[in-house]
């Protein structure tokens, strides 16, 4: 009679579904939470297009991207905030050192840019991610002593500062990401993303570049510092 565990056969076949080079490359790039068509991913990837299309294939069907179609273009995203954190996750488990060194002054600056503030799938990260968790957590807003959980009084902070908070779903409403350039978590979660949308819609954020990579605006330094507390210096 046999005592294995019964979600062993299944997380064997998620680990086949990950390691794989190329797959795993389509899964990094979608972290930055928008659709990609399949074109996009396969220069991204640098494999042909055929090529591209069985790996997504096979995604698609074991449930880490979900797919759309638009006429002749074929849009993918991942399945859900699930997935982010899991390929998030998995990515912070790499030792620096073990990344190859930027070989051009643009992969540098690409890399130095993605360490000050980013988008992971839904909410942010980087020194800025770090720097709004450490400013919430100082001013009693959040709690990390027990895992990540809002406070009554980050509750109201949100509420006060007109970001909605959606509790209708499983989500957890506070939930730590380890950042995997910072080695420290992050705000993730429902909070986490509306906080990180809200920064978007309201210009504190800009997208720079092609990447995921985010800058803090002087409209959004100025709100950081009255709401949080936090120093510009901290934000550049």
């Amino acid at each position: 009679m046999t005592t294995r565990d019964p979600r062993a056969p299944e997380l064997a076949r998620l680990a086949r579904l990950i390691a794989d080079e190329t797959r795993a490359a389509v899964l990094l790039a979608l972290l930055n939470g928008r659709a990609w068509t399949a074109g996009e991913l396969a220069r991204h990837a640098g494999v042909a297009a055929s090529t591209l299309s069985e790996h997504l294939g096979k995604l698609v069907a074991g449930g880490l991207l979900t797919e759309e179609r638009q006429g002749r273009h074929r849009y993918v995203r991942l399945a859900g905030p699930r997935v982010a954190q899991l390929v998030e996750d998995l990515a912070a488990q790499i030792a620096p050192e073990a990344v190859v060194r930027p070989r051009t002054l643009r992969e540098s600056s690409a890399g130095s840019a993605m360490a000050r503030g980013r988008t992971c799938y839904d909410h942010l990260a980087g020194r800025l991610g770090i720097a709004l968790t450490d400013a919430l957590t100082a001013r009693g807003l959040l709690r990390q002593d027990t895992g990540f959980a809002l406070t009554d009084a980050g509750l109201g902070w949100f509420d006060a500062t007109g970001i909605r908070l959606d509790r209708t779903g499983r989500r957890p409403l506070a939930r730590a990401c380890l950042d995997w350039t910072e080695r420290r978590p992050h705000l993730a979660g429902v909070a986490g993303a509306a906080l990180c949308r809200h920064a978007l819609d309201a210009g504190w954020c800009v997208h720079i570049g092609s990447e995921r990579a985010v800058k803090v605006t002087a409209a959004g330094e100025g709100a950081l510092s009255e709401l949080l507390g936090i120093e510009a210096g901290a934000l550049r």
